[in-house]
């Protein structure tokens, strides 16, 4: 399927910024600025199993399928319910703080998370390799 593969953080933008407005704090920014997330995707047509690999043995993993309500996680651990949808070849999913979407592009995993604030959209594009 499309997703599925294991991809490795390449480069990452507006990394700080979007990490201090959903209030991770300053020495997990730290420890993670130069972290080559490891992402690995398990696509079964619209079943998706979303694990992300964080330092410190740290990793999270949403299971969900397209279109139907299911219990997520955010990297801070807080659970929330969600429906992930998909938009042509992107995914898109309302997290509690931001919105976020994955599509593969070149054959590269593109991430987009973007929080809206009072002085305008904060957003993280991170695009990972495929390994």
């Amino acid at each position: 399927m499309a997703f599925t593969g294991k991809y490795e953080t390449e480069s990452q933008e507006g990394y700080d910024a979007f990490c201090k407005l959903v209030g991770i704090p300053d020495d997990i920014i730290e420890k993670g600025r130069d972290y080559k997330l490891v992402t690995e995707v398990v696509q079964n047509g619209n079943e998706f199993t979303w694990t992300q690999l964080y330092p410190a043995g740290h990793s999270v993993t949403n299971k969900f399928v397209i279109g139907k309500e299911c219990d997520m996680e955010t990297i801070g651990g807080k659970k929330f319910k969600a429906t992930v949808s998909m938009d042509g070849a992107k995914i898109s999913v309302q997290f509690p703080n931001y919105h976020h979407t994955s599509e593969i592009s070149g054959g590269k995993l593109i991430e987009t998370s973007t929080a809206t604030t009072a002085s305008g959209p904060v957003v993280l594009k991170r695009t990972s390799k495929k390994l």
